[in-house]
């Protein structure tokens, strides 16, 4: 009869937060995670930056305007400590669900007073917190307020599907922390973005197409893919004037997910709150891999390598992924991995 490959619904929560109020915005994520779960979904994806904020108000203010030190302010106050009363939430309401769960959030470590991230926190359907991923690069406006990632939390966590992983917004285009993950045994990546919807930036739906369809054609892999929202109340917070409301084309979204032939198998979704769902069958992903495998008989290791630097550097904490190594040990040379 020979082995079987997993099969398991996928959820894409493509939704608003409540803008600089971390404490709402988590229950808001709670009941999300929920009603996905209520609905079979057994790994669930949410956008960029959803607890509290991204940081919106540098796509409509100077960078020295006192508004913007004000909004700062409040991401920091807001922003989620790992682990911390707002994870233990959303651990529940993981463990509820019996899912998966990879929240995107602004992220401080206990008693810095400065210091934040753009992170995807990944939780287990048990609840609990098996590690974290902080953006390793931030893009045009989080650079005023992000800091930058390290390699200690490129990770992949194991599943009993396989390897579940993701990476933030503009990291998707990023060649090598692709291939970093891919080969650590990547079959199901979670994409996470904010809302898109301003003019200027009509083509960065094209762009999530280009970048998700590839990501999983690429690897063979599925792909969440999950975006923020705006609504009407995030730009009341913002005190956004009439001049500003008059740049919105739309509210944002194009929310999906993709099978291992880069096709959308749900979505994409553009505009409005809602959560997308896909039966993922992981047979397809050695359907595809049979004929190319990047990671394995259709690479040449013999031609190229990559050395990815685990290392934690600053405050950062090195993550439970398996494969941050273990720095206490006396058999591990270096902190880097070469492959």
């Amino acid at each position: 009869m020979g082995d079987t490959f997993a099969k398991i619904k996928a959820a894409a929560v493509q939704a608003a937060p409540v803008l600089l109020d971390r404490e709402a915005t988590v229950a808001k994520a709670c009941r999300l995670i929920e009603e996905a779960g209520d609905a079979g979904a057994r790994v669930i994806g949410f956008p960029e930056g959803y607890i509290p904020a991204h940081p919106y108000w540098y796509d409509f203010y100077r960078i020295n305007d006192p508004i913007c030190a004000r909004f700062n302010v409040e991401l920091f106050k807001n922003a989620i400590v790992v682990p911390g009363p707002a994870t233990d939430a959303l651990g529940i309401a993981a463990k509820r669900a019996k899912a998966y769960v990879v929240m995107g959030c602004a992220e401080k470590d206990a008693g810095s007073f400065a210091t934040l991230y753009n992170t995807q926190i990944i939780f287990g359907p048990d609840g609990t917190v098996l590690g974290k991923h902080r953006k390793l690069q931030p893009t045009a406006g989080e650079r005023l307020i992000h800091s930058a990632g390290d390699g200690s939390t490129l990770a992949t966590y194991d599943t009993p599907f396989g390897g579940l992983s993701g990476l933030i917004c503009g990291e998707n285009i990023n060649s090598l922390a692709r291939t970093s993950l891919l080969l650590d045994g990547e079959v199901l990546h979670v994409a996470s973005w904010p809302a898109f919807g301003i003019r200027g930036m009509e083509q960065l739906a094209h762009s999530i197409d280009i970048r998700m369809r590839y990501y999983a054609f690429e690897g063979r892999i599925f792909v969440i893919s999950s975006a923020a929202v705006w609504t009407e109340a995030m730009k009341d917070v913002l005190e956004l004037d009439a001049s500003a409301r008059a740049r919105f084309f739309g509210q944002g979204g194009h929310s999906g997910i993709l099978n291992p032939m880069g096709d959308y198998i749900a979505g994409p979704q553009d505009e409005g709150e809602t959560i997308l769902y896909a039966d993922l069958d992981f047979e397809q992903v050695a359907r595809g891999r049979i004929l190319q495998d990047v990671t394995g008989h259709y690479q040449r290791f013999d031609v190229f390598s990559l050395k990815v630097n685990r290392e934690a550097h600053g405050q950062g904490i090195r993550q439970p992924g398996r494969t941050a190594p273990d720095a206490e040990d006396p058999d591990n040379h270096a902190a880097n991995t070469e492959t």
